[in-house]
């Protein structure tokens, strides 16, 4: 790793941890009453079934729940440190991320899960974003775009050492552009301020995350993908 890295680390902790933060106290404060969390006056009292809110939350939850298990996967097949730390990070990260989104859903009154909905349906419902414009549609196998299919999880977990270090880079930097296009989205379209500042958080973090990664598949002889 280089001199860059713990300032590189820092930043995206940073810009997470900030929104993280803010999100559980202002989700505390509704759950309560607290009229300091007031929403703006535009936004409903409570996210709507289809909304951007709720639309985001659902995906995003899933979304995260494939990084954590990319990240546990590689965490047992190498033993490069700089790897390990990296998988770590994103994983306890995405993990309380995910747990505030489905937490957000039962305070809402929403479902976890709405059957026969379109994954990311929701970015065609205002702000210009049909047919998931600017991000690409998934691959096939895979259930959104930047995540990965089960062979490649299979592959995953069968490499070891080097190989495994650098599939898990470039998977995980496909799974953060996807990502980063699906935050954007609640970033510009959700009307719950929280939301927002946790969606432009993943932003931030994730983009700095990407270039990190570019930067030790780099350092492998390697590249991202595509």
């Amino acid at each position: 790793m280089t001199g860059r890295t713990p300032r590189t680390y820092w930043v995206a902790g940073t810009a997470v941890l900030l929104a993280l933060l803010f999100a559980a106290a202002a989700t505390v404060a509704a759950a309560n009453g607290d009229p300091g969390a007031a929403r703006p006056r535009t936004a409903p009292a409570t996210p709507g079934l289809h909304s951007p809110d709720a639309g985001f939350a659902r995906d995003m939850a899933v979304h995260h729940q494939q990084a954590v298990e990319m990240s546990f996967i590689v965490r047992d097949r190498t033993e490069d440190e700089p790897v390990r730390t990296l998988a770590y990070d994103i994983a306890n990260t995405q993990a309380n991320q995910r747990g505030m989104m489905l937490g957000w859903l039962d305070l809402w009154g929403l479902p976890k899960v709405v059957a026969d909905e379109p994954p990311m349906s929701w970015m065609g419902t205002s702000g210009g974003h049909g047919d998931h414009a600017g991000h690409g549609a998934a691959k096939p196998g895979a259930l959104m775009p930047g995540m990965a299919t089960k062979e490649e999880l299979e592959q995953l977990g069968a490499a070891s050492g080097r190989d495994a270090e650098v599939l898990f880079l470039q998977l995980m930097t496909d799974h953060h552009k996807g990502g980063v296009a699906m935050a954007a989205g609640c970033a510009q379209q959700c009307v719950t301020p929280v939301e927002r500042a946790l969606a432009q958080g993943m932003v931030d973090a994730q983009r700095s995350e990407i270039t990190l990664m570019t930067d030790m598949l780099g350092k492998r002889g390697a590249a991202p993908r595509g």
